[in-house]
């Protein structure tokens, strides 16, 4: 039944409404996975970006795809709370600091060990709009045990000028989203989070590039 509620969530809900309100532009969508374990790291800018990016999967594939969300937003009431949990699938993870590394990642290592696509937003918190935030090492010390799990990264771009932080009204407008290569943690945090910057940069150009065709046109 759960999967179900997803499933015509995005298809009745979600998808209509960035075909028809905001428009989206998906460079290399063929990267995306197919299946897990898997995890996707992504800029945040707008609580659209974990929507705009599940519905970059097929309905088939969506039940395997899980964003993990701050318990103290998404669990807030008891009506979100079922919403986030029931619909979305969330993985809760607390931003209060309690709990050991190993305790606040235990979710979301159970969900790799299911064969999941785990979606995490490393800035930990959504930022200003096209502005990125330092990266979090939290992606690192999920996969370091576990190094053979891929990740790939992926850019959005105007999600957070369509749905601005503290904003409920959704403006249109044309998004774009680009797909980066798969890549794996390796042994050394510093040269994998500087790796995993430069892919974002790389992506972050690709978007600014359709943006200036956009203005151009």
């Amino acid at each position: 039944m759960q999967r179900w509620l997803k499933v015509l969530f995005f298809l009745l809900i979600v998808k209509p409404v960035i075909v028809l309100v905001i428009g989206l532009n998906v460079f290399q969508r063929e990267r995306l996975p197919r299946r897990g374990p898997h995890v996707l790291v992504a800029n945040h800018n707008s609580h659209l970006d974990t929507l705009v990016l599940m519905s970059l999967f097929s309905w088939r594939d969506l039940h395997r795809v899980r964003p993990v969300a701050a318990a103290d937003y998404f669990l807030a009431n008891r009506w979100l709370a079922w919403f986030s949990t029931h619909v979305l699938d969330i993985i809760p993870i607390r931003r209060d600091g309690g709990g050991s590394r190993r305790d606040v990642m235990a979710d979301c290592r159970a969900a790799l060990a299911a064969g999941d696509i785990v979606v995490l937003f490393p800035e930990g918190s959504r930022g200003r709009p096209e502005s990125m935030q330092p990266l979090k090492k939290g992606v690192f010390h999920l996969l370091k045990e576990s190094p053979q799990i891929p990740l790939t990264p992926v850019m959005l771009r105007g999600l957070g000028r369509a749905l601005p932080k503290g904003e409920a009204l959704l403006v249109p407008r044309n998004c774009d989203v680009a797909v980066g290569e798969p890549m794996r943690v390796g042994r050394d945090s510093t040269e994998f989070m500087a790796t995993l910057e430069t892919a974002f940069e790389i992506l972050a150009e690709q978007c600014r590039a359709s943006a200036w065709l956009d203005d151009w046109q």
